[in-house]
């Protein structure tokens, strides 16, 4: 890892599909001791997306009462700074685990993350479904959320950033309408903290690690090799 690390001057997350958690970068072990992550080890983050997106990131255990007992992966990013400078929180991490925020329910736990942190979002591209949720939490309440197929599909009072969307097409141009807000996830992210895609070299500082939910399972419990 500390070969690699030299060369990970840029970083690029999955654009066109996925979920992930957004909170400050600054309260890293908060956001750690909330969601009650273990075994947190260094890694790049080729390895990261695959171990939370790719790979086997969930493994079922059997309970002393004969239940099932289930253990995630996940990765959490290096340190990314927002291209708006005008945020109050210029740095983020992101955390993706898909197994983990689907069970868990991402919107549940950017509600837990914000009550510690001050802030946390929870996003979601789903192409093969043609949905999008975007969710912002402060101080463990939602202020803002946007859902393909919530009802209603806005909640909350519209953000700054979506005044844009509210005014209505421009003069000529016929196919704008007008809407209640944003309806990308991604367009949502990159006004609030972090797109995902590709982040320079300039945007990111230091590296990434790989966590479990649970103190027995280790992260290299999950089957498969992945790529550094």
């Amino acid at each position: 890892m500390r070969v690699k690390f030299l060369d990970e001057s840029s970083v690029r997350l999955p654009a066109e599909a996925g979920r992930w958690l957004a909170f400050p970068a600054d309260r890293f072990d908060d956001a750690v001791s909330v969601l009650g992550l273990h075994d947190l080890r260094p890694c790049t983050t080729v390895m990261g997306v695959a171990a939370a997106t790719k790979g086997t990131d969930s493994l079922e255990l059997p309970h002393a009462q004969d239940s099932d007992l289930s253990a995630y992966r996940v990765f959490i990013t290096p340190e990314l700074k927002s291209r708006r400078r005008t945020l109050p929180i210029r740095t983020w991490r992101l955390l993706w685990g898909n197994s983990f925020l689907d069970e868990m329910s991402g919107f549940t736990l950017a509600d837990k993350l914000s009550r510690e942190c001050g802030e946390a979002h929870f996003y979601s591209i789903d192409p093969y479904n043609d949905a999008e949720n975007w969710y912002v939490a402060r101080d463990g309440y939602l202020v803002r959320s946007y859902g393909t197929y919530a009802d209603p599909q806005f909640s909350g009072d519209p953000l700054p950033f979506e005044v844009t969307y509210r005014e209505g097409p421009a003069d000529g141009d016929e196919d704008a309408e007008e809407s209640e807000g944003c309806p990308s996830a991604n367009r949502a992210a990159s006004n609030l903290s972090v797109q995902s895609g590709f982040i320079p070299m300039a945007r990111t500082q230091g590296h990434g690690w790989l966590a479990s939910t649970h103190p027995d399972v280790p992260t290299s419990r999950f089957p498969g090799a992945l790529p550094v």
